[in-house]
């Protein structure tokens, strides 16, 4: 008969499973884009709205006139007739009839004719020059073309229709275009971006000069005065022949079309 011999199995230790530390989250830059798009949005309404805030509220109130002139006449010996009383001599344009209110959404900005809505428009003086150049070192315009009585502001500077012609007695009217001024690269000064070429002339302080070719002879004009108007004071284009001047106009803020910048400059030199 065989022979068993039993042994005692070693008693078992119950089995614990081990702590599991969890691994970290992959990171799902997908989830971080939607906050991404809207901080960057953010970012953009705000470096454009600010600024027209900003010129609203503070520059603005400094520079708003309620009145630049006598109110309009409405022809050019009814402006004479009542300057003679008052011992100055001013103008009007005095043909053409004013043009229709459009809206907002209807109005073509780079049309000169459209800035000043209830102004009549004329025909240019007569004149054998139908373009000059204008140069404004301290804002680098360089030979920028003005086009006497043009209208596409998106080709040249225009000069408003029967305004003096430089180095006249009056003033010539020169629109220029503005855009946002962070858009605006003032080193590039290239006289074919009109679009953009008097965003930054409201910069422009008492002293600043202004060089106008006009038929081979080059006017210095020095800057004297800076103010804005509101679209419907059409008394800005007037014209006052007891001085030789230069108004230089664009829309402001910079980038709305809410009202218009005027910078006044004398003639020094021809």
């Amino acid at each position: 008969m065989a022979l068993y011999r039993y042994l005692k199995a070693p008693a078992q230790i119950p089995y614990e499973p081990s702590i599991v530390v969890p691994l970290p989250r992959r990171f799902e830059l997908h989830r971080l884009i939607p906050l991404l798009l809207m901080a960057l949005g953010s970012f953009l309404v705000l470096g454009v709205v600010s600024p027209i805030i900003y010129h609203l509220l503070v520059v603005s109130p400094q520079l708003t006139r309620a009145q630049i002139l006598s109110p309009l006449p409405t022809s050019l010996e009814e402006s004479r007739s009542l300057a003679q009383v008052a011992g100055t001599t001013t103008a009007m344009p005095e043909t053409g009839t004013p043009q229709t209110q459009a809206t907002a959404s209807q109005t073509d900005y780079t049309k000169a004719s459209n800035w000043f809505p209830t102004a009549p428009i004329g025909k240019p003086n007569p004149s054998k020059i139908t373009h000059y150049t204008i140069n404004i070192p301290k804002i680098n315009i360089k030979n920028a073309v003005v086009s006497i009585g043009g209208d596409d502001l998106m080709q040249s500077l225009i000069q408003y229709p029967e305004t003096a012609n430089p180095g006249e007695f009056g003033s010539p009217v020169i629109f220029g275009h503005s855009i946002l001024r962070q858009f605006y690269n003032p080193s590039e000064s290239n006289p074919n971006r009109y679009i953009s070429m008097f965003s930054t002339i409201m910069t422009l302080e008492e002293g600043d000069k202004i060089f106008v070719n006009f038929d081979g002879i080059e006017y210095t004009y020095q800057v004297s005065d800076k103010y804005e108007v509101k679209p419907e004071q059409v008394e800005v284009l007037g014209q006052r022949f007891d001085r030789q001047s230069l108004k230089l106009i664009t829309c402001v803020p910079e980038g709305t079309y809410l009202r218009r910048g005027v910078i006044e400059a004398q003639l020094v030199q021809s």
